[in-house]
């Protein structure tokens, strides 16, 4: 049974390492992204996130894209341990989330309303990330784990040509997701008083 809606979000955190077993249907997966596409809210209702669902050997072929752009621009000393990373927590997994901004979108907008031109790309970012949000706490609701990821733009050419993305579309961050290997650490939280002010 999925998890309340705060004890999902009490309990989401960045999962490095899991296997690729199936812990739900793919199709509940699939609901849970359209759902956020439909319900998470926009800038004047702009809908301009756009998402890319990758499975299995799909996703596998996502990473290995990011391995072979890293290759290039890291020490052959490091490297070792960048693929381990690469493989051992995000390759693993079930699968992998892309974000996308729609750029015809947000231009549409600064077009539209100059008065608030300026603030268009940032709104774009604010909605992409309440999608993130949004998805990583349904999977964390039926027991998966993720992490959220931001290879781009060094993975953005090779995407984009794998997957026939458009160009209007801008990557903002890529989330892995698949079954917890282990539980993350323990979590500081500093001072909540500090940070909240109430007046009555």
């Amino acid at each position: 049974m999925a998890k309340a809606f705060w004890e999902a979000v009490k309990d989401r955190r960045s999962i490095y390492g899991f296997s690729n077993e199936q812990v739900v249907p793919q199709e509940r997966i699939e609901e849970i992204v359209k759902d956020a596409i439909k319900h998470t809210p926009s800038p004047f209702n702009s809908q301009s996130t756009r998402i890319v669902l990758l499975f299995g050997e799909q996703s596998n072929k996502l990473w290995q894209f990011t391995l072979d752009a890293l290759r290039k621009v890291t020490d052959e000393k490091q490297f070792g341990e960048t693929e381990k990373k690469i493989n051992g927590a995000f390759a693993s997994g079930y699968g992998t989330v892309l974000f996308f901004e729609d750029q015809t979108v947000v231009n549409h907008l600064v077009n539209s309303f100059p008065l608030y031109a300026d603030r268009f790309p940032v709104w774009s970012q604010h909605t992409n990330a309440m999608h993130q949000f949004v998805i990583w706490t349904g999977l964390e609701a039926e027991g998966l784990g993720a992490s959220l990821q931001h290879y781009n733009p060094l993975i953005d050419a090779d995407v984009q040509k794998e997957w026939g993305i458009p160009e209007s579309w801008r990557m903002t961050a890529q989330m892995p997701f698949g079954r917890p290997l282990a539980e993350p650490g323990e979590k500081e939280f500093s001072d909540i008083d500090a940070r909240l002010k109430i007046f009555k």
